[in-house]
């Protein structure tokens, strides 16, 4: 039950139904300047407003906001139509940044990867992998989901940004949610308050970034009926990304963990229907392919005692790690009806995370919503394991592009004593030599 020294304005059409030609697309290059190790010095822009004003205007009102029970009674409320305008153009803002100081070469092959970063809380640990570990220091488009901006957690990086400033990369971060409190579970008790509450999705790359859009998704649940209200919606981010020998779209994915299987599939239908034709796609990130319908606690008991009366052995062999044969099908039918391929970009049957009843930082959330007795019938249930269950929650999708060498890193979290996230990142290869504009 596991549940920027140039700036553009430039319009970027409509996408999924929203006006994103008022949204802004703020662009940062920076470079050094000869023989200084500072940057060149930019202007405040537009983002950076939008930054400055959550920052004041949010914590006064959270209180307030905290107190709704629902996103109706928030929206109706005087405290959140004080700030109504603010808070949906900063969720409808692109921060595109640039911090490439070369470009880089053309090469037969290109290393994508997906990873669920775990709000980047691990931060310094996953910013030394990304420099020296064998697989990711190879990776040329990072494929980021669940990266803070602002938030006491991970203390109070702009996590995306952060890391292509050190990487040398291009970046679009994609705000989805501005956090009413420090998080779930055990990240209520970090140190310090937040102080932007920003939480979303991003691409980060070594080659440039243009034609970004953001692809807002219905959410799953209600987010102020739960204990970690969020203002917001989950988003995908799409880019077009120029190799010199061949032009993709990327977007990075994250579907809703709470949500039923259908709505997971219908989330996938919206960022396909936003995914323009003219280009080959790769598509990655976390698909949430949990089997389970969690939009609630009561269908996701009655779900998890279907799976034990399955089997457990059964289950954990046919269904956690192939989701696509039975419980999140019709998500997996939709690809392949659009053109896309998932068998030659994925290690198929391999486990992306590893739910630890034992461990306070996977079962700290869900003891929010699901009973605590709940926890005793999940020991049972996976004695035989160790308390462990393996899933595949982390894919990639391509449509028109040659792929080789999927993997699953698992090495970023399994045997380390405080892995670098809850997830493992996924890697494919794309080549140039087939399907290059």
């Amino acid at each position: 039950m596991i549940g920027f020294s140039g700036r553009s304005n430039r319009p970027l059409g409509r996408c999924n139904g929203v006006d994103v030609a008022s949204v802004l697309l703020v662009k940062r290059q920076v470079f050094p300047r000869q023989n200084s190790k500072s940057p060149m010095p930019v202007d405040v822009t537009p983002q950076e407003q939008f930054y400055s004003a959550l920052a004041s205007e949010i914590p006064p009102r959270i209180e307030a906001l905290t107190q709704c029970r629902s996103t109706s009674e928030m929206r109706n409320h005087p405290a959140y139509r004080a700030i109504a305008t603010l808070v949906e153009q900063s969720l409808a803002t692109a921060h595109v940044a640039d911090f490439r100081k070369a470009g880089a070469p053309a090469l037969q092959r290109y290393r994508i990867l997906a990873w669920n970063i775990e709000r980047g809380t691990q931060f310094d640990a996953q910013l030394e992998a990304f420099r020296s570990h064998p697989y990711l220091k190879t990776c040329d488009v990072l494929l980021l989901t669940e990266a803070d901006a602002g938030m006491a957690r991970s203390g109070n990086r702009m996590v995306a940004e952060l890391l292509a400033r050190e990487l040398g990369m291009a970046q679009v971060f994609a705000p989805c949610y501005i956090a009413l409190g420090k998080g779930s579970g055990v990240e209520r008790h970090a140190e310090g308050e937040n102080t932007l509450g920003l939480h979303g999705n991003a691409i980060l790359s070594r080659y440039p970034l243009s034609d970004v859009r953001l692809i807002p998704l219905d959410n799953g649940v209600d987010k102020m009926a739960h204990r970690e209200k969020r203002l917001g919606r989950q988003a995908a981010v799409s880019a077009r990304i120029d190799f010199p020998n061949l032009s993709v779209r990327a977007v990075s994915v994250h579907l809703d963990a709470q949500s039923t299987q259908r709505h997971r599939c219908e989330q996938m239908r919206t960022v396909l229907d936003a995914i323009p034709v003219d280009l080959p796609v790769i598509l990655g990130g976390d698909w949430n392919t949990s089997t389970y319908d969690s939009s609630h606690a009561f269908r996701a008991i009655l779900g998890f005692w279907l799976r034990v009366m399955m089997g457990v052995d059964h289950v954990i062999r046919n269904h956690y790690l192939h989701p696509e044969s039975r419980f999140e099908r019709g998500l997996f039918e939709l690809l392949r009806e659009r053109g896309f391929e998932y068998d030659r970009s994925n290690q198929m049957g391999e486990h992306t995370i590893c739910y630890d009843v034992c461990d306070p930082r996977a079962t700290g959330s869900l003891r929010e919503w699901v009973p605590e007795w709940c926890f005793a019938f999940i020991r049972w249930a996976l004695r035989h394991h160790d308390g462990r269950c393996p899933m595949k929650l982390d894919w990639f999708a391509s449509r028109g592009l040659h792929v080789e060498s999927p993997v699953v890193i698992h090495d970023l979290r399994e045997g380390l004593a405080e892995p670098m996230s809850d997830h493992d990142a996924v890697g494919v290869d794309i080549l140039a030599a087939d399907g290059g504009v």
